[in-house]
C-alpha cells in the first residue's frame, strides 16, 4: 500500500512510501487484539480494592436477642451480613490482575492493529517532524495544517523527541509516542495515526518476523 508523505505544515511533499506488506498488509487477528488490549487494561488496574468482612468490622458480639420464642430468626452477632453495618460475604480484596500473554501474541496483536488502520485508511506518513522549541501552539496547529485536530491521534516517532512530547502533553485526545513503544490498545484507541517516515523502518525490523 503507497501512501503520500505529508510535512509538518500538512503539505504533500510529492513523495510516497510503500507501507510493509508484512505488517501492515496482513489479515488481522482480532483475538489476538482483543487479548493484548485485555492484558493492557488489567495491567493498568490497582487492584487495591478491599471490604471489611464479618470477623473486621467493629461491632458488638453480643447475642442481639434470645434464641427461641421470638418468632422470627436466631440472630447472634450484629456482624452478620444480613445486617446493616455487618460484614460483607466474599468482598474484594486486594489482587493482581496482570496475566501471562506471549511475545508472539502480542506482535501478531500490534501488526494486527497496524492493519486495521491501514485497512480504514486511518494512516498519515509524516515527514521528519522537528520543533525548535516545546510549544502547544506549534503542535496544534501541526495538527490543524492534517485536519486532524480534535480527533484522537497517536503520532508515532523513531526515537524520543522532547520539544514534541512536551508541546503535546496538554493537548486532549492525542498522545505521542516511539516505534519501539507502541502497543495494541494505543493504537486500537486513535482514530488517525500519524507516523513518522523514519519510524516506518523502525516498525518493519520490529514486526516483520
Amino acid at each position: 500500500m503507497d501512501v503520500i508523505v505529508y510535512n509538518s505544515k500538512g503539505e504533500d511533499t510529492g513523495k510516497k512510501v510503500t507501507l510493509p506488506e508484512e505488517v501492515f498488509g496482513i489479515q488481522p487477528n482480532q483475538h489476538a487484539i482483543y487479548l493484548d488490549v485485555k492484558q493492557y487494561l488489567a495491567n493498568q488496574r490497582q487492584g487495591t480494592h478491599k471490604a471489611k468482612e464479618r470477623a473486621e468490622v467493629s461491632r458488638s458480639t453480643r447475642k442481639l436477642k434470645k434464641q427461641k420464642g421470638t418468632g422470627g430468626a436466631r440472630a447472634g452477632s450484629a456482624k452478620s451480613p444480613v445486617f446493616v453495618g455487618g460484614g460483607t460475604i466474599f468482598g474484594p480484596r486486594p489482587r493482581d490482575y496482570s496475566f501471562k500473554l506471549n511475545k508472539k501474541v502480542k506482535a501478531l496483536a500490534r501488526k494486527s492493529a497496524f492493519a486495521v488502520k491501514a485497512q480504514a485508511e486511518k494512516i498519515s506518513v509524516i515527514d521528519n517532524l522537528t520543533l525548535e522549541a516545546p510549544r502547544t501552539k506549534d503542535y496544534i496547529q501541526f495538527l490543524n495544517a492534517l485536519n486532524v485536530a480534535g480527533r484522537k491521534t497517536l503520532l508515532i516517532l523513531p526515537d524520543v523527541n522532547m520539544n514534541v512530547v512536551l508541546s503535546s502533553r496538554n493537548v486532549q485526545k492525542t498522545k505521542v509516542t516511539t516505534a519501539s513503544q507502541v502497543n495494541t490498545y494505543d493504537l486500537m484507541n486513535a482514530d488517525q495515526l500519524l507516523i513518522s517516515e523514519e519510524a516506518l523502518s523502525t516498525i518493519q525490523t520490529q514486526f516483520a518476523q
